[in-house]
């Protein structure tokens, strides 16, 4: 499904104009080489592009950026070999920078590579005659990097030198560029016609069901979190353990040379693009909707209330789309009136979400989700609405979910990728959240002894789900429910007030109050610690007001009277959810009391 989704994405984006020809390769460059007509150098010239970068303060901060050419197809292989139009600094100038010593030096693998630069380029533009490829072949010539360790162009640029790519154009003339010469092109491109025709094995491609020559190997994806910088294959046999029926590497996948070309290439487009990857943790989240760019604001859309960042998208309208979007999908529809677009979607269309993750061979595929649009923006809807708390709406990204699993004392602590895998799926389809999700988040506010709307609104999401798809009526509301009438979520209430109490007893504000004790033996044996609790409340409740008694007595016995006058021995992981949310509900009842005081007063 992922090879076949892929080419049917490589082929959107032939139709907008966005592949580059099979026969060449995208490359960042940053300086440009100026030869005179004798192959001299005349210049280096900074080639980089000012950007200005948004920072979290609202200001912004000017860098420098690459520019991206279109060169001759780039080698994949890690050891010295050439290519067309070289960009690599040890290749073109035989050096190699010594940051230690602050000097250029010629190495044994400098020398080598230089070697194959000077001997292969020479070959190649043979017979070309152009000003630009006439300077070029005067440079591979006359070029000698032993005398040029102190060369002034080359001190320049000492501290990039090695981080730079390159490109090479005529001096005074940065628009006559040797990679763009026509004939250098068309020389190229015979070549590398020649070299790829031959059929190789012909057999039944496994995607287009057609007898085409398959791919021996398979190019490499760059841009996967923690891969090798030259790259990770999605697909291949390094060890004669997975070969078969006489088929050596690649050969064993049916993949065809066609087929392999698109998906590689519609893989690496959406590694190379920020409004279409993110990063939860080690895993590589891709994500794209089909038909291409007709379709493609729809995706950043959907990334943003997934991912809550995009920088195509204002966060302010994005929410208000988002409530808005609630509201229409709880009567069982979306209107895509809602959003600023002009064209009309096709809810049939498939949106894909994909995560990987490099082992020690190629890229593991973690999960692969495919579901129709209308029914994701629904979904995305539900997912938003269930992880809603209090009156204040909170987009909810996955990140922010992410985040509030790990410890708050802990930078190091990271969240097992399979319960992520597990969560997006859960979003994705509307299907009730992993049973992990709640004994992870229970836990970790049990341990931490810390409630915020983020953690409540988990805890209160995965309940009502659960109930939700076993047909039961969802019983955890936004607010304070006084006719909840459920054990736990009476104990939750009751710790609140009984905390509050002690708080207002102290004419100073407590370093540790009867959370930092007891709340988490309070939310798992409530028999073995409200009693005394309550014995604890009766010397804090004589500290205050009659007026503050009187209010604080009533609440208690309401509550107490509603548990039948008993406390639960024991509750379930489910319980100590509800537990949790009757303190955050009360809890936050008290401050919205407070804060309406203050307003009236």
């Amino acid at each position: 499904m992922l090879i076949s989704a892929l080419c049917d994405y490589y082929d959107a984006l032939a139709h907008d104009g966005k592949v580059t020809p099979e026969e060449y390769s995208k490359q960042a460059v940053h300086y440009l080489i100026a030869l005179n007509l004798d192959g001299t150098i005349d210049n280096i010239i900074d080639w980089q592009i000012k950007q200005l970068i948004p920072l979290k303060n609202g200001k912004t901060k000017e860098t420098l950026a690459p520019r991206t050419v279109i060169l001759p197809k780039r080698t994949e292989k890690t050891a010295i070999d050439f290519n067309m139009a070289e960009h690599r600094p040890l290749y073109i100038f035989g050096l190699d920078a010594d940051t230690k010593n602050q000097v250029y030096c010629v190495t044994d693998k400098a020398t080598k590579s230089h070697a194959v630069f000077k001997e292969k380029s020479l070959e190649y533009i043979n017979g070309i005659n152009s000003p630009v490829v006439n300077a070029f072949r005067n440079f591979l010539k006359n070029w000698m990097p032993e005398n040029e360790t102190d060369n002034l162009y080359l001190n320049d640029i000492f501290k990039v030198y090695n981080k730079s790519s390159y490109a090479f154009c005529l001096s005074g003339r940065p628009d006559v560029l040797l990679h763009d010469d026509p004939q250098i092109k068309e020389v190229w491109e015979r070549i590398y016609s020649e070299t790829n025709s031959g059929e190789g094995c012909l057999a039944q491609c496994a995607v287009t069901g057609e007898k085409l020559p398959i791919a021996r190997i398979h190019n490499k994806l760059k841009g996967v979190a923690g891969g090798q910088p030259s790259g990770t294959v999605l697909i291949g046999f390094k060890t004669s353990a997975g070969w078969s029926y006489g088929n050596d590497q690649s050969y064993n996948s049916n993949i065809s040379e066609q087929v392999m070309q698109k998906y590689t290439y519609a893989l690496n487009y959406l590694l190379a693009d920020k409004e279409h990857k993110q990063l939860i943790d080690d895993i590589t989240v891709l994500f794209w909707v089909e038909g291409g760019a007709r379709n493609e604001v729809y995706s950043n859309y959907l990334s943003s209330f997934l991912f809550g960042e995009n920088d195509k998208l204002n966060e302010g309208q994005t929410n208000e789309m988002l409530k808005g979007l609630m509201l229409k999908a709880h009567d069982g529809r979306v209107s895509y009136d809602l959003f600023d677009i002009a064209n009309n979607l096709d809810e049939t269309v498939n949106f894909y979400i994909v995560g990987i993750k490099p082992n020690s061979a190629r890229v593991s595929l973690k999960f692969i989700y495919r579901r129709r649009i209308g029914e994701v923006f629904k979904a995305i809807a539900q997912h938003q609405s269930d992880m809603q708390i209090g009156k204040d709406f909170k987009q909810i990204p996955i990140w922010t979910i992410k985040k509030e699993l790990k410890s708050t004392k802990s930078d190091k602590e990271s969240v097992h990728s399979s319960l992520m895998t597990l969560l997006f799926k859960s979003i994705i389809y509307g299907t009730p959240y992993p049973n992990y999700l709640l004994v992870n988040m229970v836990n970790r506010i049990k341990t931490d002894r810390y409630i915020n709307q983020v953690r409540a609104g988990i805890v209160k999401a995965c309940i009502n789900r659960k109930l939700r798809s076993s047909g039961q009526k969802e019983e955890l509301q936004l607010a304070l429910d006084k006719q909840n009438t459920n054990q736990a979520y009476l104990c939750g209430r009751l710790f609140a007030v009984l905390e509050h109490i002690q708080q207002s007893a102290s004419s100073a504000k407590l370093n540790r109050t009867i959370k930092d004790a007891y709340f988490s033996s309070a939310a798992s044996k409530p028999a073995l610690v409200f009693p005394k609790l309550i014995s604890l409340s009766q010397n804090h409740i004589k500290k205050l007001s009659e007026k503050s008694t009187v209010f604080y007595n009533k609440l208690a016995e309401e509550i107490i009277e509603k548990l039948n006058g008993e406390f639960p021995d024991t509750l379930t992981l489910i319980d100590q959810g509800k537990f949790i949310i009757g303190y955050y509900h009360q809890d936050q009842d008290f401050y919205q009391k407070q804060s309406d005081n203050i307003k009236e007063e």
